[in-house]
């Protein structure tokens, strides 16, 4: 039976040495209720929950085949609903959401390491409050008084959810070729038509009504991403006292049939006249949801590290006990008819690889937290534009490079078992299953790679990086010397300098260049930013003489030497550009031989 333990010390180890979020906190007047005692309470109260009632869930809803439907109803696996409620009673919906409307006020820094613990132990189940809490923020963004009055304190409740309706079956990345109609009527409201596919949340019986927000276009809309409007599409409507009136004439179509997150229920639905709400101003939908699509990329490279340190913690206990050969260095447990496998070199270089990423992805998911926290709660304007240029350069990297390397760390994971990593009884392979998707939904990686090195790296002569650099060039001149992760991070910053210079110019003159370098080009930024929480890690622990703040530096230097050079590999690969997949012609890919 797979196993998980919260890591509640690496998480207050992050929270109150590296990044210091107490005193961030209370020098804000928006967070200044909060404090570490209360931060730890939290946590530790949202371990208990994922591991004591949702843990057991995430196994048993796989093997009985996840969610179910039938003549339009969908049926949650068994348990979901109860576990929902008891998360819905206990505010874990409204956490991070603003107190007018039921929910805590807590910052993104703190929620990112409570999500952690659900994505670790069910992703399935944290897809269904993931999407409300995201439709929850775009309606306190974009929405009227009105609107927020009738919705939000019910979403943040759990008694209603959300879901966020984008793709049709010819627009995915491309929204701009929506179909999806919206025709005025009298009375101020719209009738929706249309289909929308891979509705995460779609449909379900966890609460009594769902809150769609549905991306559509107006007849007169002008054309691509700039005509799209937003609407508020309830499941049932609401009457003018706030209560659940006649069903709405929309409903799922069908639910996929999916390679993981089977508990979660991915819909096709079908807006038929139905009855929906202009959110904002006709025209603007794409920024409302752009507002929700920050925290949700986060949101999915949250889920890499959960699969990630839920993958590590099974694969160390299982090489601690283990038996297999003998210590190449001498018998480490003569009693025993041989060693445990964590004498061999190999099996710790996997297990060492998957626990870098998981230290590292969880700083850098707290850091990105942190900026987004200030682009919420800081009066400074100086620091919110700051955190906002991180914000808009380090989201693609949050989702994707996260995701990525929590795919190979879990790969790693589950190659320590062998043959068990294979079979279900260990837990390894449905953690790969469900990991996935990650890399898929909210925009593919490869997108992501293309955002970053087209709209937030070419397209403003790189001053978000420049600014990035400067700050960890900054950090990092206040390590010892004698720390490996100092140079290398120093090095690391002067590499991605020359090669993002290299990209601005050879990107004026080769149109597709920047298109096939781009994946590479984020996994270096990547790299180095990795290798600069790794520095921080480095400058909380290097006064600390306890083998857990050591250690620290032992595994800081582990990443400088055996992982931080990929980025040379990455910088060979981007000056390589694409002339040649360019040159094959398209005939060549579907050729027989």
């Amino acid at each position: 039976m797979p196993l998980y333990n919260a890591p509640l010390k690496e998480m207050d180890f992050i929270l109150n040495d590296v990044f210091k979020a107490e005193d961030f906190w209370q020098a804000n007047t928006d967070l200044a209720h909060l404090d570490m005692a209360t931060a730890n309470a939290i946590l530790q109260e949202m371990a208990k929950f994922s591991k004591n009632v949702i843990l057991d869930l995430n196994r048993s809803s796989d093997e009985a085949g996840g969610a179910q439907f039938s003549q339009g109803v969908v049926t949650t696996p068994k348990g979901f609903k109860e576990a929902f409620k008891q998360y819905a009673d206990g505010g874990w919906i409204g956490l991070g959401a603003e107190e007018e409307w039921g929910g805590q006020g807590m910052p993104k820094m703190l929620t990112v390491l409570a999500d952690e613990m659900i994505w670790a132990t069910n992703p399935s189940f944290m897809l269904y409050p993931l999407l409300s809490v995201g439709a929850g923020m775009a309606l306190n963004n974009y929405a009227s008084q009105e609107q927020k009055q009738t919705y939000l304190p019910k979403i943040y409740s759990g008694e209603w959810s959300g879901t966020m309706c984008l793709t049709e079956p010819q627009a995915g990345t491309d929204l701009g070729m929506i179909k999806t109609k919206a025709e005025a009527n009298i009375d101020g409201s719209y009738n929706i038509t249309g289909t929308k596919i891979f509705i995460t949340s779609g449909e379900h019986d966890l609460s009594e009504n769902i809150i769609h927000l549905v991306l559509a276009k107006t007849p007169h809309a002008p054309a691509g991403s700039r005509g799209i409007s937003l609407f508020i599409v309830p499941k049932f409507l609401v009457t003018s006292e706030r209560t659940l009136g006649e069903r709405n004439t929309m409903g799922a179509g069908s639910i996929e049939h999916k390679m993981g997150i089977k508990g979660s229920s991915t819909c096709v639905l079908n807006f038929d006249g139905a009855k929906g709400f202009l959110v904002g101003q006709e025209n603007e939908g794409l920024a409302a949801m752009f507002v929700m699509m920050n925290y949700e990329r986060l949101s999915m490279g949250i889920q890499g590290l959960g699969a990630s340190e839920f993958a590590y913690q099974n694969a160390a206990q299982y090489a601690t006990d283990r038996l297999q050969g003998r210590s190449a260095m001498a018998i480490q447990s003569p009693e025993k008819p041989a060693d445990s496998i964590l004498v061999h070199a190999d099996v710790r270089r996997m297990l060492l690889n998957a626990r870098a990423n998981n230290e590292a992805s969880r700083a850098f998911a707290v850091y990105v937290g942190q900026q987004l926290d200030i682009t919420k709660f800081s009066s400074d304007p100086v620091a919110v534009k700051q955190a906002n240029h991180r914000v808009a350069l380090l989201i693609p990297i949050a989702k994707a490079y996260l995701t990525d390397t929590a795919l190979e760390a879990v790969l790693d994971a589950q190659m320590v078992f062998g043959g068990h990593g294979y079979i279900r009884e260990w837990g390894m392979e449905q953690c790969v299953r469900d990991l996935r998707i990650s890399q898929i939904y909210e925009g593919t990686n490869g997108v992501q790679a293309q955002d970053l090195i087209g709209r937030k790296t070419i397209r403003n002569n790189a001053e978000y990086l420049t600014e990035y650099l400067a700050e960890i060039r900054e950090c990092v001149m206040t390590l010892d010397d004698t720390l490996a992760i100092k140079a290398a991070t120093l090095n690391a910053c002067t590499q991605v300098e020359l090669i993002t210079q290299f990209i601005l110019e050879h990107a004026k003159t080769a149109p597709d260049f920047a298109n096939g370098v781009a994946v590479h080009y984020l996994h270096a930024i990547g790299l180095l930013s990795f290798s600069y929480m790794f520095a921080k890690i480095a400058q909380a622990a290097q006064l600390k003489t306890a083998a857990f703040y050591q250690n620290k530096l032992i595994l800081a230097q582990y990443y400088a030497e055996k992982i931080l050079p990929r980025l040379m590999v990455n910088i060979v690969q981007i000056k390589a550009g694409s002339n040649l997949m360019m040159q094959l012609s398209d005939d060549y890919f579907t050729a027989q031989a």
